[in-house]
């Protein structure tokens, strides 16, 4: 299995040198219904499609449920999940209000096994011309470093609230 990716040759007008790139951008996959999810579920657990998507259900409603309230949802396989906001930093009691919040934010932190999956799995990328022609192929050689989303990021100034985890800095 492998990340398919495209970098397309695009006339790139921002930033310190603008001129002719290469843009990479995810190659968009076939999205996939619930309903094949249940069915695969269902083929994986001996559990029937209905049970299944029963459970998900309810498991939903709890999870929405938890985390509206500020807590940091375990999502069983995959990581943990909760909401937060990005919001600008004051230095002054009285400056703090509600209009310093910009976005409403959902944060996915992925478990150790996610990110072992992600880093063990390839990258193929296609390589293509301002029209859309197969210049060449390539796959990945990198390390597989995984973003630490929880650790760092570009702007101190973010802040996460309703959380009962540290703040990431770093969408």
């Amino acid at each position: 299995m492998a990340i398919k990716v495209i970098a397309q040759l695009r006339d790139v007008k921002l930033g310190k040198n603008p001129g002719k790139k290469f843009v990479m951008r995810p190659d968009l996959y076939v999205p996939i219904t619930e309903k094949k999810v249940f069915q695969e579920a269902a083929t994986h657990s001996g559990i029937s499609a209905g049970v299944i998507k029963a459970a998900w259900d309810a498991a939903g409603e709890v999870i929405r449920t938890w985390a509206t309230e500020g807590h940091s949802i375990p999502l069983p396989g995959l990581g943990t999940m909760r909401f937060g906001v990005r919001s600008k930093a004051v230095e002054k009691l009285e400056d703090v209000k509600a209009n310093l919040i910009s976005v409403r934010r959902i944060i996915f932190t992925p478990n150790i096994d996610v990110k072992d999956e992600l880093k063990n799995t390839s990258i193929q990328i296609t390589c293509l011309d301002e029209d859309g022609n197969v210049l060449k192929r390539v796959t990945s050689g990198d390390s597989g470093e995984i973003e630490d989303n929880e650790n760092g990021g570009e702007n101190q100034n973010d802040s996460n609230i309703g959380t009962d985890i540290p703040p990431v800095i770093n969408p």
